[in-house]
């Protein structure tokens, strides 16, 4: 065995990992600097005590079954486990020892940052496996008890009914139409925020014209009492996602019907300039607050208090999350003649 005047050498004392010198009665007769700096302890109070008056409880058996496998001769390698710090707390370290003579060489390395690392990591992916979770039951477990009801409904309306039950029926479809609404604007925010982002698809090579018409039609037949005026200057194709660009425009058409003038019209108007797609939608009425334009792109965005009968304010929040997805950008613009939101995006593809 090695003299202490030769065991301490410059890499002896200068070096972080724990070094020592282990008897076969589990005392470690020599220690360097590093045990007093990683666990606070005197090399005196280490020489007092076996190794095992360091350990973590539950770290005692695993332990005993190394230190007996090292004295038949057999190395130990990257074994972990947790030393009592002086303060009570512990300490995870990442041992290895060799037999050398008549003791045990060993070497142990603080892992503690790196555990602690690992936890947080597995603690954030069982936090995300739980937030798809919840994405899952929005999409099966409250759509499906939506879906009967609505079914009900429609069976009901084949048998002969009254004045009175025929108007609760139809209230019933404008219901389940607006819990729809709600429950795939409550899932787009939760995969946005919560899970894996907004599931968008921009390789599809689609006509924005056909699909801003279709949009408009829809939501003129829904809206019957309100004038849109068009302008679609767009014949060419782009690359994005057609239903997600259609959910953007009936957005900010429906943000325009509920939130502008009811005497004037919305104007919708979509173009084709220096190579990008420019989709505005304006309409007449109270300008918004220059304090509220800067978080009308926020998630549950309310234009005035008391608006949620209108909805949970999730519809622009959407509308710019599926403008960043093609790689285009949403921004509005409100004075006391008109408020206009703009869509961009590049038309040619990266």
């Amino acid at each position: 065995m090695s003299s202490p005047l030769e065991i301490h050498s410059l890499t002896w004392n200068v070096t972080p990992d724990l070094l020592g010198i282990l008897d076969h009665g589990g005392f470690f007769v020599e220690t360097n600097p590093a045990w007093q700096h990683t666990l606070g302890w005197e090399p005196q109070e280490i020489k007092e005590r076996t190794f095992f008056d360091f350990l973590h409880p539950d770290d005692i058996s695993n332990n005993a079954k190394a230190f007996t496998e090292i004295k038949t001769g057999k190395p130990i390698l990257n074994f972990e486990n947790r030393y009592r710090h002086k303060d009570g707390t512990y300490r995870w370290l990442s041992w290895n020892a060799v037999p050398e003579g008549e003791n045990f060489f060993c070497s142990a390395r603080d892992i503690s940052v790196a555990k602690q690392n690992a936890a947080s990591l597995q603690s954030r992916e069982q936090e995300a496996a739980l937030r798809e979770q919840f994405v899952a039951v929005l999409g099966h477990d409250l759509r499906n008890p939506l879906s009967a009801i609505r079914s009900a409904a429609n069976i009901m309306k084949r048998e002969e009914q009254s004045e009175r039950t025929s108007e609760m029926l139809e209230a019933i479809d404008g219901a389940v139409d607006r819990m729809a609404g709600l429950i795939s604007d409550v899932m787009d925010f939760a995969r946005s925020k919560l899970g894996s982002g907004l599931d968008v698809s921009t390789t599809q090579r689609i006509n924005p014209g056909e699909v801003i018409q279709q949009v408009i039609d829809e939501v003129s037949l829904a809206n019957q009492d309100r004038e849109i005026i068009q302008a679609l200057d767009f014949d060419d194709f782009i690359y994005g996602d057609e239903t997600r660009l259609a959910q953007l425009a009936s957005n900010l058409l429906a943000n325009a019907i509920t939130h502008g003038a009811a005497t004037s019209p919305v104007f919708v108007e979509l173009t084709h300039r220096d190579c990008c797609l420019e989709l505005s939608v304006a309409n007449a009425g109270e300008p918004i607050p220059p304090d509220k334009l800067k978080t009308i792109f926020e998630p549950f965005y309310m234009a005035e208090p008391g608006e949620q009968n209108k909805g949970l304010g999730l519809g622009l929040f959407i509308a710019s999350q599926i403008a960043e997805a093609h790689g285009g950008k949403m921004s509005v613009d409100s004075n006391n003649y008109r408020t206009v939101f703009r869509f961009s995006m590049p038309t040619q593809r990266p």
